[in-house]
Order: C-alpha cells, then sequence, then structure tokens
C-alpha cells in the first residue's frame, strides 16, 4: 500500500481558443497564468493497493506498453494498464478530480470531475516514475517525427502478418498510443480509397474522350481533304506563299500517280490526273508568288487535291510510289545538268558577242573616220610618246566605249593631267573607230595614242610562239569544232578572246615600247577612281611586275591554273604561292629586259603546245613568267569582282584605287550587276553625238 499525490495537467479543448484570445493579457502574470493551468488533485488513498502495472485490451494481437515505470522495467514482461471505461482505480472507487480553468471573461473558475468520466487516453502514472520520465521526456520529443514516420510501415507489416496469422513481435514505442495509431491506420486506408477512386476516375475520362474522338472520325468527310500536303510544314505558316508551293507539288503528286495509273491500266484516272495538272499549270504560269496566281488558282488547288485524294485510295503503294518518284528526281537532275551546261554556253555567248548598240557605235566611227577624212588627221604632243619622265599607260582593247571609260576616269582623277600619256593598241577592225573618237573626244590636257596591232611587223609566227599556236589546225578545231570536245572542258576556256593576240601583248611590253622604263598596264573593263602617280614611286624592289595578291585562304593559288601532276609544274612552282591579278600592274621595262623576261614567256608556251600544263589564257602564263618576280601592292589599289560577285563590301569599292569588272557581267552589258553599273557609267558621256545616235 502507498499513499500518493498525483499531479495531472489537464486541457480542456473546448477552452482552448478562449486561452489563446486571452494569452496576451496573461503574459505579465506568470505565476497566475501558472495557476489557471495548473490542476491540483490531493485524494487520501488508505489500504490501497496500486497495481505496478495497467493494461488496456486492444483488438490488435500485439501488446504496446503506455507507461515506463520503474516497476515495469525490472520485469521480464511488461503489464497493460486499463483505459476507457476501465480507465478507474482497479479498487473500483471513483475519485473527484477539482480542475480550475479560465472562461472566456477571463475568470477562474473550479469544476468537480470524476474518474470515470475521464477519455481513454488518460493514464495513470506512479509518482515514484515522475523523476525517471523527467529525462526521458526531452527525448521522446526528439524522436517522435521519427516514430511518426515509422507508424505507417508498422502498421502494414502488422495488417500483412494479422491476415497471415502470425504473432510478430512490434517495435518499443512508448510515446504512440494505440488510439492514435489506429486513427493512423484509417486514414491511411481512406487515402489509398480515395486515391484509387481518383485513378477510376481519369479512366472512365481518357476513355470518354476515345470515345469522342471516334465518334468525331466517323463523322470526317476523307473524300475531300481539305490539307492537300502532309510532308513540307512550311504550308502550315499562314504568312508564307503556301498555295503556290502546294500547287507545285500537287502536280508532282499527280504525275506520279498519272504514271501509276497508265501502268495498271486505270485509263480514266490517268486522263483525270494529267487534265487537272494542266489546269493547275496555266494557273501558276509564271507566278512567284500567293499574289502572282489567278484569281481560281485555289479552286484549281482544292479539285487536284480531290483527285489526288481517289487516286491515292486506289494506287498507293508505298515501294511503287518511292521508286517512282525516285525515277522522276534523276530525271530531274539529269535536265537540271543539262540546263546548266546550257545556261554557261549561254552565259559565254552573251557576254563576249559584242551588243548592238556598240557594233552600231564602231561602224559610225568608221564611217565618219572615211567620210570626213581622219585618216590624215594626227594626235598632238608625239614628242610626250616616249618621255621617260612622265606617266605612261597600256591599254590593248577593241572596245571603244570601254577604252574611253578608262582613259576618262584617270583623267578626271589626275592631279597633273597634262603628264598622262595613254598608248592604246587595238586591232585593224576597230582601229578607225578608236582613233575617230579620240579625234574627236580627246581626253582633256593627257596626250593619246592610237595603233594597229597589225602595224607591229615583228610581232609574227615565227617570234611569237603563241601567234603560232593560235593559227594552227587543232586550235582553230578546238574553238570551232565544239560538239567534238569532251564534256569535261570548262566553256570559260573556250573564250574566243583567247584567240585575239591583244590579250597576249601584254607579254611584249618592252618590244611595243622600247624607249620607256616604266609603264601601268590597265585592262579596258576597270574604272580609275584615285590619282595613280604613287605607283611610279613604289620601289619594286627589284621585281619586274607590281600587282595585288588575290589569294584568301587557299582560293587562287598556283594549284588552281597549272596542272602540278605535270612533273614540269610541280618541280618548278610551289602549288601553294600566291596568285595575283592582271587588269592594274606597273611594270619595271629596264628590268624585265635585264631578266629576258619575254624569253621565260616563250619558253613556257613552247612547253605548253598540248594544253597540258594549263588551258589557254594569259593568266596561267603570268604566273609562271612572273613568278618570285612580282612585288604585292596595297590591296586597296586594286579591287576586283565587281564582274562576278555581287556581295562585295561596299566601303572597299569606294575607297578602290582601281575598282576591276572581271568575269562576264560587264558593265556594257545588259548582264551587268546593277548596284555596280553606277560606278563606271557615271564616266561615260551620254550627251555624246554617237551616243545618243546608237541609243548607248
Amino acid at each position: 500500500m502507498c499513499e500518493s499525490l498525483f499531479l495531472i495537467s489537464f486541457s480542456i479543448h473546448s477552452l482552448s481558443s478562449a486561452m489563446r484570445a486571452h494569452w496576451r493579457g496573461f503574459v505579465g502574470s506568470a505565476p497566475l497564468l501558472l495557476l489557471f493551468f495548473l490542476v491540483t488533485i490531493h485524494t487520501a488513498l488508505s489500504r490501497t493497493d496500486i497495481p505496478d502495472t495497467r493494461t488496456v485490451q486492444t483488438n490488435f494481437r500485439t501488446h504496446w506498453p503506455l507507461s515506463d515505470c520503474s516497476q515495469c522495467i525490472d520485469r521480464k514482461e511488461h503489464g497493460l494498464v486499463k483505459s476507457g471505461k476501465g480507465s478507474n482505480f482497479p479498487d473500483g472507487k471513483d475519485i473527484d478530480i477539482i480542475v480550475t480553468y479560465s472562461d472566456t471573461s477571463g475568470g477562474v473558475q473550479i469544476r468537480t470531475v470524476k474518474s470515470r468520466n475521464l477519455s481513454a487516453s488518460w493514464v495513470w502514472r506512479n509518482p515514484s516514475d515522475e523523476n525517471n520520465d523527467q529525462p526521458k521526456s526531452s527525448k521522446m520529443v526528439e524522436d517522435s517525427f521519427e516514430v511518426d514516420m515509422r507508424l505507417e510501415d508498422y502498421a502494414e507489416h502488422f495488417r500483412g502478418e494479422h491476415h497471415s496469422g502470425v504473432e510478430v513481435p512490434q517495435p518499443h514505442a512508448s510515446t504512440v498510443h494505440p488510439i492514435k495509431l489506429k486513427r493512423k491506420l484509417l486514414r491511411q486506408q481512406r487515402r489509398e480509397l480515395r486515391t484509387a477512386e481518383l485513378i477510376r476516375q481519369d479512366k472512365d475520362i481518357d476513355h470518354q474522350i476515345q470515345e469522342a474522338a471516334i465518334e468525331r472520325a466517323k463523322e470526317l468527310d476523307t473524300t475531300v481533304k481539305r490539307k492537300f500536303n502532309i510532308w513540307r510544314k512550311e504550308y502550315e505558316n499562314p504568312n508564307s506563299d503556301t498555295t503556290l508551293k502546294l500547287m507545285r507539288d500537287q502536280i508532282i503528286m499527280a504525275r506520279a500517280y498519272a504514271s501509276i495509273a497508265k501502268a495498271m491500266n486505270e485509263i480514266n484516272m490517268y486522263d483525270s490526273l494529267i487534265e487537272h495538272s494542266r489546269e493547275s499549270q496555266r494557273a501558276i504560269e509564271e507566278a512567284n508568288s500567293d499574289a502572282d496566281l489567278q484569281p481560281n488558282a485555289l479552286d484549281h488547288a482544292i479539285a487536284m487535291g480531290h483527285i489526288l485524294s481517289v487516286a491515292k485510295d486506289q494506287l498507293y503503294d508505298c515501294l511503287v510510289v518511292a521508286r517512282k518518284l525516285r525515277a522522276m528526281l534523276q530525271s530531274t537532275e539529269m535536265n537540271v545538268n543539262l540546263l546548266k551546261k546550257k545556261s554557261a554556253f549561254l552565259i559565254q555567248l552573251a557576254a563576249k558577242i559584242v551588243p548592238k548598240p556598240l557594233h552600231c557605235l564602231t561602224l559610225q566611227l568608221t564611217t565618219n573616220y572615211y567620210l570626213q577624212n581622219y585618216e590624215n588627221k594626227e594626235f598632238p604632243n608625239k614628242d610626250k610618246l616616249e618621255d621617260t619622265s612622265l606617266y605612261h599607260y597600256a591599254i590593248f582593247s577593241d572596245n571603244v566605249l570601254a577604252t574611253s571609260v578608262v582613259v576618262n576616269s584617270t583623267v578626271l582623277h589626275a592631279k597633273e593631267p597634262q603628264k598622262h600619256v595613254f598608248h592604246v593598241v587595238t586591232d585593224r577592225l576597230n582601229f578607225a573607230a578608236m582613233k575617230m573618237w579620240f579625234l574627236a573626244n580627246p581626253p582633256a590636257g593627257a596626250t593619246i595614242q592610237v595603233e594597229n596591232i597589225d602595224d607591229f611587223t615583228w610581232l609574227n609566227s615565227s617570234y611569237c610562239l603563241v601567234l603560232r599556236q593560235l593559227e594552227s589546225v587543232r586550235m582553230k578545231e578546238y574553238y570551232f569544232k565544239a560538239n567534238e570536245a569532251s564534256s569535261s572542258d570548262n566553256l570559260k576556256y573556250r573564250n574566243p578572246k583567247y584567240l585575239s593576240l591583244l590579250n597576249h601583248l601584254r607579254f611584249y611590253l618592252p618590244e611595243v615600247y622600247p624607249k620607256l622604263d616604266k609603264i601601268l598596264f590597265l585592262d579596258d573593263d576597270i574604272v580609275v577612281q584615285k590619282d595613280l602617280t604613287p605607283l611610279w614611286s613604289i620601289d619594286l624592289q627589284g621585281m619586274v611586275n607590281g600587282a595585288v595578291e588575290t589569294c584568301k585562304e587557299s582560293f587562287h593559288r598556283f594549284d588552281k591554273y597549272l596542272n602540278f601532276s605535270n612533273p614540269k609544274i610541280s618541280e618548278n612552282f610551289d602549288p601553294n604561292a600566291c596568285g595575283w591579278a592582271f587588269g592594274m600592274n606597273i611594270f619595271d621595262l629596264k628590268e624585265w629586259r635585264r631578266r629576258n623576261i619575254t624569253g621565260i614567256y616563250h619558253y613556257w608556251q613552247d612547253m605548253n603546245e598540248d594544253r597540258t600544263l594549263w588551258k589557254l589564257g594569259t593568266l596561267p602564263p603570268g604566273l609562271i613568267t612572273f613568278y618570285k618576280l612580282t612585288y604585292p601592292l596595297d590591296r586597296s589599289w586594286h579591287v576586283l569582282g565587281l564582274g562576278y560577285d555581287p556581295a562585295l563590301n561596299q566601303t572597299e569599292i569606294e575607297n578602290g584605287g582601281v575598282i576591276h569588272y572581271n568575269g562576264n557581267y560587264k558593265p556594257w552589258l545588259d548582264l551587268a550587276i546593277a548596284k555596280y553599273r553606277s560606278y563606271w557609267s557615271k564616266y561615260v558621256t551620254f550627251d555624246n553625238y554617237y551616243l545618243r545616235l546608237c541609243n548607248i
């Protein structure tokens, strides 16, 4: 028997909200607040023994210890504490419990509670265990989170063992009451039921969506399709020219199905596809965008889509269609290659044929030259033609208008025009016209000389090897029997300009001008944009030729122009040597004569009689002749590419000393690149009588 005094903290749930509302009011009176929340129960028990253990019988087969009294720890088996209705003292006596609490108004109230009215969560404990429980309470708080996380695992394991009929000992968790565990299990069961219900609802919704899609598909009319192309995504862009592209693809598919229909003896389908193809083609005509299409083009596309849909249902076979499209692709590639060759030939033809206005100009000048007796007239200032203190230019051309632009642009930018002398050499056919032009339109202040290449009696086939080659039967066959040429021959090397000796005359400059020391060579397709006199003061450092190099990375190097598979080339030249350009070159004629450059040229021309070292032209023999004898000029002196490259830097063009229309798109042709034409045309005197007469 023992007499005990129990101290129990009793929290009344119904008053918790009121207590929180008045919490701030009681902060200043800590002792009084402690009094309001402590319940002091004094019970005199006489001749009553409190059992060391109390039990609670639950519906679980396992036993959960509820208290850690010192008597229980020493025993091998834990007793169970009764709860619920049997939570009274074991002797059956009912205990009066005095409770103090604060009401909603803040007043202290006292109430008596019978022990039989306590809930099942109340636990009777021995006062002697109070000290032992004190240190454990902190550990309980620390381990509460871990215990809660393990509850569900324990419960799941318990259910499995419960169904299998095996008694499994449960872990010791003195902080969890069996009632709380049961509540957790119930919550887990509700969550599982809710999850299963949501999954079932999702499946029902998916099933409904599928059924709705099937119903819509059944109602879709597949005989007429509004989208007639499925393999080109850009047609879905409303801003692109979708209709035109669509109709072109429809024509391709119609031709493929028509071929298949004909092979399968489907005559009606074949006729229908061919007819729709023709109608679509007529609707397209030369259109480049939807705006250029005829108003009824979309109707043709819809009709074509309908017939293609029918043809697909009747004739479609993946392998057959793929084979047919592959054959059509190969045929188209062959046609494209053939058209490319024709286009290249026509471009060469258009570039080299003299336009009608230029031909008119030559005829008019030649006629007046003889009618007005200009053949007996001479140019003034003949004494300047061999003056080495002046600036001399060499221009070899048969184009009167182009030569006039070169002279006009040079004189216009010259600081001292009277010191500039132009030596023009042309052929017999254009000599009268060229001389007539400069007699009628002499350059302001400058000196001009016009010569006929046929008057150079020393330039004959016995001295000039290239002239002998040009007169050979094999060379004439190469040029005039084009149908016998191999397909690998490059058309640009079949250019008739290579038959003209004017192109090769640049290799005979010391013979043409024996009294001069330096001369600036200019092509007739250039325009001068600044004073060129500083070129004569450049020290060439013993070199013969001053030119602008054209190599960039791997482009325009020797291996591009010469045949390095031939040992004669590979043993004497570096394939990576940098190339340079003809068109504006300053030549030191004294050094030329000393090094016998013309002899070097003759040697390599003789070696190339069978055209195995290089194709025809003047640049490859120029690279060989002046190999390691060329001084590189600043690139700004000579800007190239205006005759073929539309993407040149505008600033470089405007800052260039000389701009060169090298290529097929010469500025006097309709083929010319429009944005570059103005640099040339501003030096043409369009108000000239002869130009107006020939509509130039």
